[in-house]
């Protein structure tokens, strides 16, 4: 996905388990009696902001430039501070222990909106005229944002990030298939593999497997839940088939190294030349074409592959909260209002990365996915626009809630399937233990809500 390594000492299944029990405890934070009265503006005059390392370095430099410019043309002194993406589920435990820090958080992954709703400011007004103005937020938006219990905006629906199929077309052209279906990918795949050219998804702790393997048991008809998200439906038939299929794929098209990858094994993996397809956004693209023009001319982008019954996937999501305990309340809404207004400017600075959460606030043809002078053809990227058609986030077929985003930072799936990837399980056990996994996590949100 363009991410680096986990360099911290410990994952977010530690951070979970040792802090599970403070996101529980955001019941019991005060509540707001009153509307906030900021003097944020008049005294203060600053605005600290913490986001992820974003994966198109271009980005960075250019949320750094126009915030840095806001604050310049308002008189407010503005900071943004940028961490790996894995740290952000501790960094928020630890603002939300101290509750202080900074005023606007950027949430990359799952966890931040739902798990500490009771810590987010209520951003409803704030939307609602955003969705004025641009269009009502996408149903995405509203799974990755919106709160359910108490019918708030807690948090500002920033962007998706999708998930094509990213292939060698000249690879595949030689054995005459498109990787469109997972079933392609799988006997597709074996037959590149022979050759030297295998597929690859992480079967590991980070971010992508969790993206992935959610879409492979959608396409097949399987969820972690149900519509209305409060019952576990783990337990199936359509999941035993899907366990059964990622098990074929890692030993028929697949190579070990899998087992071990970063975010950014699959990058190297592709960007290697050995690689035939992976399932990623296009940062992996877009760093081959830096290091390898020609490699970069011959992959090709398609939808997510195709199950037997639909074709769907999940996809990173993003967001930002204003903090309860923020010293500069106003100041960060005014600051996202700004950012709203010049959101086409995010996107071409992500380079198409980055997808809007709102119908009309970058209308298609949207830039560079329509007309990309980087790509060789130059609309390679075009079938991104409709992304919003095959892309959704965790929570799926129900709402976004705290404990489909606690099955996905216990990285619950990609243990399941790598447990009978790898012979520790057999397919049938590996949906028992992951299934006590969720009805578990499931069991206790219950109890909190």
């Amino acid at each position: 996905m363009g991410f680096g390594g986990n360099k911290r000492g410990w994952s977010r299944r530690d951070f979970l388990k040792t802090t599970s029990a403070l996101a529980g405890a955001a019941g019991l934070a005060p509540a707001v009696g009153a509307p906030f009265v900021s003097t944020a503006l008049a005294q203060t005059k600053t605005l600290k902001i913490i986001q992820w390392s974003h994966f198109i370095p271009e980005y960075d430099k250019w949320i750094d430039a126009f915030a840095k410019d806001w604050g310049k043309q308002n008189g407010i002194t503005v900071t943004v501070d940028h961490i790996p993406h894995l740290e952000i589920p501790a960094r928020m435990a630890a603002e939300v222990s101290a509750q202080a820090g900074h005023d606007l958080f950027g949430i990359n992954g799952a966890g931040g909106p739902h798990l500490y709703a009771k810590h987010a400011y209520d951003l409803t007004s704030l939307v609602q005229e955003i969705e004025k103005k641009y269009g009502k937020a996408l149903d995405i938006g509203k799974k990755i944002a919106y709160n359910e219990d108490s019918k708030t905006w807690t948090a500002f629906p920033d962007y998706y990030i999708d998930f094509p199929g990213l292939y060698r077309k000249d690879l595949w052209d030689e054995i005459g298939m498109v990787p469109d279906t997972w079933d392609k990918i799988r006997t597709g795949g074996a037959k590149l593999k022979q050759k030297g050219f295998p597929v690859g998804i992480a079967l590991s702790h980070c971010v992508d497997p969790n993206n992935s393997y959610s879409g492979i048991l959608w396409s097949n008809g399987a969820s972690v839940c149900d519509e209305t998200g409060k019952k576990v439906t783990l337990d199936s038939k359509e999941t035993l088939e899907s366990v059964k299929y990622v098990a074929a794929l890692y030993k028929e098209a697949m190579d070990p190294e899998v087992l071990s990858w970063d975010d950014a094994g699959n990058n190297r993996f592709l960007a290697s030349g050995r690689g035939s397809w992976i399932h990623n956004p296009i940062s992996a693209y877009r760093s081959i074409q830096k290091s390898n023009p020609e490699l970069a001319d011959k992959i090709y982008v398609l939808k997510t592959p195709a199950g037997t019954v639909k074709q769907l996937t999940a996809s990173a999501p993003n967001s930002y909260i204003v903090w309860k305990f923020a010293r500069n309340k106003d100041t960060a809404i005014e600051f996202l209002r700004y950012y709203a207004a010049h959101y086409t400017d995010a996107f071409k600075a992500s380079t198409g990365y980055d997808h809007p959460l709102f119908e009309n606030l970058v209308p298609p043809p949207m830039p560079i996915f329509s007309n990309d002078p980087s790509s060789h053809p130059p609309d390679k990227l075009k079938i991104l626009e409709t992304a919003g058609e095959w892309c959704t986030v965790f929570g799926y077929p129900g709402p976004g809630t705290p404990a489909a985003d606690e099955v996905a930072n216990n990285y619950i799936l990609p243990d399941m399937m790598a447990n009978a990837a790898t012979g520790k399980m057999t397919p049938e056990d590996a949906v028992k233990w992951a299934t006590k996994e969720v009805q578990g996590i499931y069991e206790k949100w219950a109890t909190r809500t």
